[in-house]
């Protein structure tokens, strides 16, 4: 049976990396990528930070209120304040399709996972040396290219690829020969495990269970008990054991985008205006895509207590204008300012549309 490797390939910071490449007096200072701050006033989250700005505390979807109260800190401790920039997703696509031109020289099997992200089957490489080489070629035609830097994992499956790919950020290579696979993971926190989020992690600290080597001392039966189905793939995940193939096929699920307002509303002007200027930015996204057409549209709204409601259309038949995106996204979003979505008149905190089943 021919052996399987498979690198993960994930984008260093990528939006904050291309924001000081485009900027160049942004070198070496700590960036955020996400809503106006507003000097702390600002209600919407980060979308991404670059590792200086992470020293930092500052996150992926954190508050951007609490990301400038960060930055504030680190500067009475006398480091540079963040600098705060607007997400600009037309070139982040742009640079996306670049980079996945630039993988697809070295593999015809490539799974792009997202817009930052992807696997890639080096299989036909044969050995863990031929593809370790392939792989620092990529990673220096992408520095070459697209003057961003990329950090690769290279296991014997999916599940090692990524795990590894993420533990020499930024710029890093790492490898885990199918050897070593077991005694790479058992050290590793429980989080580090995909489909292990905090709630399960909660869980599973509560019965002192903190590593991956603590979890393996249950056994199939016991997982299973414990979790049902999602035991069972545990059981083998903590294991390093994934046979999930790189599929060539990349579809994205979505076009959105969603805007906090500075004040809760339920003025009707207000809110509409503020869902008009959102089908605007994603008719532009959608224009700029390599895709042709949608078939659905769904808004967002979450209300001041910020219980969040979701609601959707299916298109008779697939639509590509900006005017089907605007009258869909106001059609929906019309109950939420009467008895049917909203009985209690609560005001409205966010908005957001996506479109969907793309092709």
């Amino acid at each position: 049976m021919k052996q399987r490797i498979i690198a993960h390939l994930d984008l260093d910071a990528f939006f904050a990396s291309l924001e000081e490449r485009e900027t160049p007096w942004m070198a070496g200072k700590p960036v955020v990528v996400g809503s106006d701050p507003l000097e702390g006033q600002g209600r919407g989250v980060v979308s991404t930070a670059n590792y200086l700005a992470r020293a930092y505390g500052i996150r992926s979807a954190l508050p951007i209120s609490k990301a400038w109260q960060f930055s504030l800190d680190a500067a009475r401790r006398g480091q540079p304040e963040a600098i705060f920039v607007t997400p600009d997703f037309r070139k982040y696509s742009k640079a996306s399709r670049a980079v996945m031109e630039i993988i697809r020289k070295y593999s015809a099997v490539v799974e792009q996972a997202s817009v930052d992200e992807a696997y890639i089957d080096l299989s036909n490489y044969k050995s863990f040396v031929q593809a370790e080489e392939v792989c620092c070629a990529i990673k220096n035609e992408i520095k070459t290219q697209e003057r961003i830097t990329a950090s690769i994992g290279l296991g014997q499956n999916k599940l090692i690829a990524k795990i590894a790919s993420d533990m020499q950020k930024p710029d890093g290579l790492t490898i885990i020969l199918p050897k070593d696979s077991e005694k790479f993971l058992a050290p590793l926190s429980i989080r580090k495990i995909p489909g292990i989020g905090p709630k399960t992690e909660q869980s599973f600290n509560a019965q002192k269970i903190f590593k991956v080597e603590d979890l393996k001392k249950y056994s199939l039966a016991e997982l299973e008990e414990m979790l049902g189905k999602w035991g069972t793939a545990l059981y083998y995940k903590i294991r390093g054991l994934d046979d999930s193939a790189v599929s060539e096929e990349y579809e994205a699920k979505s076009i959105g985008e969603q805007e906090t307002f500075l004040e809760d509303t339920l003025d009707f002007k207000t809110v509409m205006e503020k869902m008009e200027f959102l089908c605007q930015g994603v008719f532009r996204s959608f224009q700029a895509s390599d895709f042709q057409s949608f078939k659905n549209v769904t808004i967002t709204a979450r209300f001041a207590d910020f219980e969040t409601k979701t609601r959707s259309h299916t298109l008779k038949k697939n639509e590509k204008t900006l005017k089907t995106i605007k009258v869909e996204a106001m059609r929906l979003l019309m109950p939420f300012f009467d008895s049917r979505e909203n009985p209690r008149r609560k005001k409205i905190r966010l908005v957001g549309v996506r479109i969907e089943r793309l092709a």
